[in-house]
């Protein structure tokens, strides 16, 4: 019973806390760093969506980005997006680190992938020198790498708005089972999370966007090993729902899945098969909202235009394991 009380005390305060960020407190002074994509004039922005792969290509890391390759390559894509776990199992030891060339540079190389990839830190990157993927010098070894904690990357049809979503989860602080994790720069803590959530809120709003898509490595609901993240269920959700996000793009379950949400237009989109995967702990879910889920290795693609978004998820095989698409009448979006 004393537990039950606790539990519920704390899901009251982190629900107003919410509350301040959405109603209470100005918008945001700061603001987070935009990127803008060039345009595609030739058709639908065409994007791939790649999760927890960094293992120097085994675990069939060099299958999937293999057939990222052949799929990049008909669809024409614009660019790539990593959902996170972006070197396993302990990030990088710094700038110099050569798994950085044996886990990316030297897999995806095909020429359909030599696009820019924009990419979002997960838990494991948080276990090496965190600051390593964000510097420019990762760059200056392959142009195509992008990473930054939270940013906004700006297209002519869609705005993508990249979360660093691990500083959120409190087990990484409280129970972080002996490993060590980066957290320069991050504290104090809350003060950390309420700038993160106060300028993404604020993005949001101001955002005219045709479609609003929001990433982050840890998943907000999933039916996989780790499930709902309920850290990012009580400060993250009410703000993408607030402020009509499209999808929410994930990784960190290493499955393939797809969940609709029950009160608002909100698709949840897991793509953490980059690699190692295979978990075989599926939990129940309820097949109203339950799209999709593969226990498996794959990825995702998505073409979106100002009025249509088609969704497919792919295996190691090139098989389609999932199709879906959405759209939107163009005046209403104006």
């Amino acid at each position: 019973m004393a537990f039950m009380k606790k539990v519920n005390f704390f899901f009251q305060l982190n629900i107003l806390v919410t509350f301040l960020f959405l109603f209470v407190f100005p918008a945001s002074t700061g603001e987070l760093q935009r990127l803008k994509h060039p345009g595609n004039t030739d058709g639908p922005l065409s994007i791939l969506v790649v999760g927890d792969w960094g293992r120097r290509g085994t675990y069939n890391q060099s299958h999937v980005a293999h057939q990222m390759g052949i799929i990049g390559e008909e669809l024409n894509i614009d660019f790539v997006v990593s959902t996170g776990d972006n070197f396993y199992d302990n990030g990088l030891t710094g700038v110099d680190d050569p798994a950085f060339e044996e886990s990316f540079t030297n897999v995806y190389n095909a020429p359909s992938l030599q696009k820019t990839w924009y990419n979002v830190l997960g838990n494991h990157d948080y276990r090496g020198d965190a600051l390593a993927q964000l510097s420019p010098i990762l760059k200056q070894r392959d142009s195509r790498w992008i990473c930054l904690r939270s940013y906004i990357v700006n297209t002519d049809v869609a705005e993508f708005f990249f979360v660093d979503t691990t500083p959120f989860q409190d087990m990484y602080f409280t129970t972080p089972k002996n490993h060590t994790y980066d957290w320069r720069d991050i504290l104090p803590r809350q003060n950390y999370l309420f700038e993160v959530l106060k300028d993404l809120d604020s993005a949001l709003r101001e955002s005219n966007a045709k479609w609003k898509i929001v990433v982050g490595h840890h998943t907000i609901k999933s039916a996989g090993h780790h499930g709902n993240s309920v850290e990012l269920e009580l400060q993250l959700l009410p703000i993408l729902q607030a402020n009509n996000v499209d999808f929410y793009l994930n990784g960190h379950d290493h499955c393939l899945e797809h969940i609709s949400s029950a009160d608002s237009p909100l698709q949840f989109l897991t793509s953490g098969g980059g690699s190692k995967s295979w978990r075989g702990d599926v939990n129940w879910w309820n097949p109203n909202e339950m799209k999709f889920y593969y226990d498996g290795q794959g990825f995702m693609a998505m073409q979106i235009t100002q009025t249509q978004v088609w969704i497919q998820f792919f295996d190691i095989f090139g098989n389609i394991l999932h199709k879906w698409s959405a759209s939107k009448n163009l005046y209403s979006i104006m």
